[in-house]
């Protein structure tokens, strides 16, 4: 049994779709018709369209608020932050294909 909600969410996506197919059928009779603006309407709105989309991307990045947790970060070993600790050994984070010397025998 469908809700109100999702019969408003029916209408809604039939009139996107209508106004899809519409604008679709605008572009073609422009086109058809040699109009310049068939093309410059559609390009112009998806150039500013991407570039909303990246002032946004920028906007965020500029205001975000970072709460650093536990401890400050860069206080570890190697400047790599909290992400070593400090109890590794440089024999325990080597590459395991690299001789140390540390044979064991």
């Amino acid at each position: 049994m469908a809700t109100p909600a999702d019969d408003r969410s029916r209408m809604l996506g039939g009139a996107v779709a209508f106004g899809a197919v519409l604008a679709g059928l605008l572009f073609l009779v422009g086109i058809a018709k040699e109009n310049w603006w068939a093309l410059a309407v559609p390009v112009a709105v998806l150039v500013l369209f991407v570039l909303g989309l990246v002032f946004w991307i920028g906007w965020t990045i500029l205001t975000v608020q970072i709460e650093a947790e536990g401890a400050e970060l860069g206080a570890g070993p190697g400047g790599a932050g909290a992400a070593t600790s400090s109890r590794e050994t440089p024999a325990e984070t080597s590459d395991p294909g690299v001789d140390t010397g540390d044979s064991g025998s």
